[in-house]
């Protein structure tokens, strides 16, 4: 069980209605069940993790299976620490939501799409403004 990049897709996609003017109080709504439902299983998954460590806690005579068991928990500590920090941006963008600053490229102040942030409600970019950071991102790197 590791870190998922996005929610499950246990939701409904948003049919916005005729003339619906974008990020309308319902399609806030409906990114705010998404977000708090995202957030919740990553809390649930990480309190299982941790009764999963105390539980699982051995001290193995061998070095090997205690060199096994140290790499296993490194790896689930790395994990939850990213579970941890995505949780936090939940949190700033269930933050956006309220402020009324949510769905808008945070680089050029588009709009970033119903579809996209379906798919990483997170998103701050548009995707012409992410494609662009990431060709940068690959030219520096």
């Amino acid at each position: 069980m590791g870190i998922s990049d996005a929610p499950q897709k246990s939701f409904t996609p948003y049919k916005p209605k005729k003339g619906e003017e974008y990020m309308s109080e319902p399609q806030k709504n409906h990114f705010r069940h998404i977000l708090n439902a995202w957030r919740d299983e990553l809390g649930a998954e990480m309190d299982r993790a941790r009764h999963r460590m105390q539980d699982e806690t051995v001290n193995y005579p061998d070095p090997t299976d205690r060199a096994t068991q140290e790499s296993e928990m490194t790896l689930e500590l790395r994990t939850r620490d990213r579970e941890r920090k995505l949780i936090r941006k939940i949190e700033e963008t269930l933050d956006q939501i309220d402020a009324g600053e949510y769905g808008y490229c945070e680089s050029c102040g588009a709009e970033i799409g119903l579809r996209r942030l379906e798919a990483r409600p997170t998103a701050t970019l548009c995707i012409d403004c992410k494609s662009l950071a990431e060709i940068r991102e690959r030219q520096m790197g």
